[in-house]
């Protein structure tokens, strides 16, 4: 996985503000069995992802993408990954199906997704009543990244 994190440098991105349906091409998702999230270290993880984003503000940087520019980190839990992506929206401005809060820390997104024994499922034993009313769901935590280069 660590190996494909920092790969996401190797890609190119695609930012088109005229036309952002386009830059779903960005998105990429990340997913390890049970073992495999065992045996990485959260703080790897963690690093891979913030080499790849500052690789990827060097890329946008030579590409001359002049505006906005935001690589992003998110756990979804329903699909059992990590997911990641790039596009021509600001932090506060990115499109999820459900309310989400920008953090600065990656580190507890990626623990939780490390720590998911049940990739893309609940365990039996952690069934819980839903409240009535039922409450708001808790926000999306998302780790978000500027591209822009410095200087703009």
């Amino acid at each position: 996985m660590l190996k494909d994190i920092r790969a996401l440098a190797d890609e190119t991105m695609v930012l088109t503000p005229e036309d952002q349906d386009a830059e779903q091409a960005n998105t990429t998702w990340f997913g390890a069995p049970p073992h495999e999230r065992l045996g990485t270290s959260p703080d790897e993880v963690v690093a891979a992802f913030e080499e790849a984003a500052a690789a990827l503000r060097e890329q946008v940087t030579s590409s001359g993408h002049r505006g906005t520019a935001t690589f992003y980190v998110w756990h979804d839990a329903e699909a059992g990954q990590l997911r990641c992506s790039a596009g021509t929206r600001k932090p506060s401005d990115l499109v999820f199906p459900v309310a989400y809060q920008v953090t600065e820390d990656l580190r507890a997104i990626v623990v939780e997704f490390l720590e998911d024994r049940a990739p893309g499922s609940i365990q039996w034993g952690a069934l819980e009543p839903v409240p009535y009313p039922e409450s708001e769901p808790a926000a999306l935590a998302v780790w978000a990244f500027d591209l822009t280069p410095f200087g703009r």
